[in-house]
């Protein structure tokens, strides 16, 4: 994806409506933040690369840590809430061919398989800033407990009941099918991006770990 398809996307993830100078100033920053890493980051250099005054973007951004939140929240909403947002779930449900925990979670990884092919610097910089920001955590963790949860337990509940998932805590069951899918998605784009991956293969792999992980004895 060519930089400025990238931060189109990038726009209507954070549903901004930004000046000139705002959208130079984020676009810099994550360009930076990305290569770099926060703190090794100063506002100086995302203002030179920006072609903007320094003071422009405190104009903005009361600090370098309130730029970094304004570009990691709409990543969090925008990957996270759709896996398992109500009309999503209500979909899969009203659709019977998908009323299959299999093609659940095909439709789930291929879903937001497009979405991180598109925004890797962006996850790049939520994986790596996440563990030193209690900001960005708190912010995951209330968007995650209040928008993903819910419907999460609705899912693993449905599929438990018809017999797809074995006898485990449904809670262990969310814990290990976001870590298949989210470990995939880190090492594929981010650990290992190019090692010479077959996707569709390796999605399919994904799918099946889980699935066969799940069913139990």
């Amino acid at each position: 994806m060519d930089q400025k398809n990238f931060m189109d996307e990038f726009m209507k993830a954070a549903n901004q409506d930004l000046t000139p100078k705002q959208a130079k100033i984020l676009q810099a920053a994550v360009e930076i933040f990305a290569e770099k890493g926060y703190a090794a980051t100063s506002t100086s250099e995302i203002a030179k690369r920006a072609g903007v005054a320094e003071g422009t973007i405190f104009r903005h951004y009361k600090t370098k840590k309130d730029l970094l939140i304004s570009i990691v929240s709409p990543i969090i909403i925008e990957f996270a809430v759709p896996l398992f947002a109500e009309r999503f779930i209500n979909e899969v449900f009203q659709d019977q061919r998908l009323d299959d925990f299999e093609d659940l979670l095909r439709k789930i990884i291929r879903n937001r398989y497009q979405f991180v092919k598109n925004n890797v610097p962006l996850l790049k910089i939520f994986f790596q800033e996440i563990a030193f920001h209690a900001e960005i955590q708190e912010k995951f963790s209330a968007v995650f407990t209040e928008k993903v949860l819910p419907q999460f337990i609705k899912v693993v509940n449905h599929f438990k009941q018809n017999g797809q998932i074995g006898d485990f805590p449904t809670e262990t069951v969310i814990r290990l099918t976001i870590n298949a899918i989210v470990g995939f998605f880190i090492t594929r784009f981010l650990v290992m991006p190019d090692y010479p991956w077959d996707d569709e293969k390796e999605m399919e792999y994904t799918i099946q770990f889980i699935r066969n992980g799940l069913k139990g004895i």
